[in-house]
């Protein structure tokens, strides 16, 4: 059963991340959810740091023999909730006031109120898929749970515009004015985002500043890539934080996702850390309803924190080495550059960020 708090058409429109590791795109395929999202899918086997006003690809296929898909979230949720449907199973959406009991018993339950009327469900277990500020973090025993949490002193300002992308593979910038992202949903769509103060109101960012910004933190020495305008039909100002919660599992509720763990969007690592958690969970249930055997339940928080922080890792990394810290000396500037320069000009160093970029092999 899918408990759900949102409406379908919420889910489904709502728009989140949009680059899929590999082995998210395997999962997907394996799951046989692999026709829409090849078709519609950007298959990318690069990436481009752009810094000092010169660009630098970090090539996917000749390091690691991988690629990314840039899918959006969204689209993946369609795809998700369409199986389920077809399959029979039971989703639950518009579940209002939910909350989560018994949790270490055999028997955790679950209650909620749907169109007005107080409902239960009795259950095996419980998975906590339910994003940062839901309702099954919070059931685990304060003591039980220790929290790892760091909040960055700036902020992504983002916007989707109705232009062609300006490039066919995504633009990290790191730039005097702050840090640009290019990125996009679909060959009509681009998505691209600028560094902000965390409390910037997006108010006073009309498209005219956004578009200038943009154009300032792409430019390139020679002045000859042009960056494509055009109407923006979304606008947002996102925080940038980094939360681990230890353990993800008590009695037999388990977290996944969000209710777990966030990574700055730097390194595009949050649908695919979540979905390597449902893997997880998913190959533990199977084992446990086929045989009996909790092994890997048991081991699930090993399992999952294990790569959590090296995703962690890599997102921090990615974020302090892009952005333009408040504060910051002048010695900083000049050591975030000749990192970018050894990153983008060694192969050792370009083969490192292509395996954590394209998604670290997955192991349980």
């Amino acid at each position: 059963m899918v408990l759900e708090v949102h409406t379908r058409k919420h889910i489904e429109e709502r728009v989140r991340a949009g680059v899929l590791e590999q082995g998210t795109v395997e999962l997907l395929t394996e799951m046989g959810l692999g026709d829409r999202l090849k078709r519609e899918g950007l298959v990318h086997h690069g990436v481009e740091f752009r810094f000092r006003g010169q660009g630098h690809r970090i090539d996917f296929q000749d390091l690691v023999g991988r690629s990314i898909t840039i899918y959006a979230q969204q689209e993946v949720v369609k795809d998700l909730v369409a199986a389920r449907l077809a399959a029979g199973g039971q989703m639950v959406f518009e579940a209002q006031d939910a909350s989560v009991h018994d949790v270490t018993s055999a028997s955790p339950r679950i209650r909620y109120r749907k169109d007005g009327d107080e409902r239960e469900l009795i259950c095996d277990f419980i998975a906590g898929c339910d994003g940062f500020h839901g309702v099954c973090r919070p059931a685990i025993p304060e003591k039980c749970l220790t929290t790892y949490d760091r909040t960055y002193p700036f902020a992504w300002l983002g916007i989707l515009a109705q232009a062609p992308p300006s490039s066919k593979e995504l633009i990290y910038a790191n730039h005097e004015l702050g840090f640009a992202l290019l990125s996009m949903r679909s060959p009509e769509i681009s998505r691209l985002y600028i560094q902000c103060d965390p409390d910037e109101d997006i108010a006073n960012w009309p498209d005219a500043r956004i578009w200038e910004q943009m154009h300032l933190r792409f430019t390139t020495r020679d002045g000859k890539w042009k960056l494509t305008e055009g109407p923006v039909i979304q606008k947002n100002i996102a925080e940038m934080r980094s939360f681990v919660a230890d353990p993800m599992q008590y009695g037999r509720l388990f977290l996944a996702g969000d209710a777990a763990h966030i990574v700055p969007p730097t390194g595009a690592k949050g649908l695919n850390l979540a979905a390597t958690d449902a893997r997880v969970l998913a190959r533990g249930l199977a084992e446990y309803y086929a045989m009996q055997n909790t092994g890997i339940l048991e081991r699930y928080s090993e399992i999952c924190l294990r790569r959590c922080w090296k995703v962690q890792h890599f997102s921090w990394w990615m974020t302090s080495m892009l952005h333009r810290i408040p504060g910051e000396s002048a010695f900083d500037r000049q050591r975030q550059l000749a990192e970018l320069d050894y990153v983008t000009g060694s192969r050792a160093a370009s083969t490192a960020l292509a395996e954590h970029y394209t998604g670290l092999p997955f192991t349980i």
